[in-house]
């Protein structure tokens, strides 16, 4: 749906409230199609994001998994050669 979305579960260091902050950001921004709201929608949209947070929070709080935490640095370098790769062969 939204490439900007990272994942954030399982995670070593866990996700950070500001990473669900943006997830939440990104989402909102995605589904209501406006990057900065007017100022008639401004408090639905701040309301919107800080409700997508929440369950973000509580969503990640619930799952449970048996794998090892993944390296956050490693997924990161992994998704940057794979944008190298996508995007020299233009």
């Amino acid at each position: 749906m939204c490439r900007n979305i990272k994942p954030l579960f399982n995670f070593e260091p866990p996700a950070s409230r500001n990473e669900m902050h943006e997830a939440a950001l990104q989402f909102v921004r995605k589904v209501s199609g406006y990057t900065h709201p007017s100022k008639v929608n401004e408090a639905a949209f701040h309301t919107a994001v800080e409700d997508v947070e929440k369950v973000v929070r509580k969503l990640l709080a619930s799952l449970e998994t048996q794998a090892p935490p993944r390296d956050r640095e490693a997924f990161i370098a992994k998704a940057k050669e794979r944008a190298r790769e996508r995007y020299s062969r233009v």
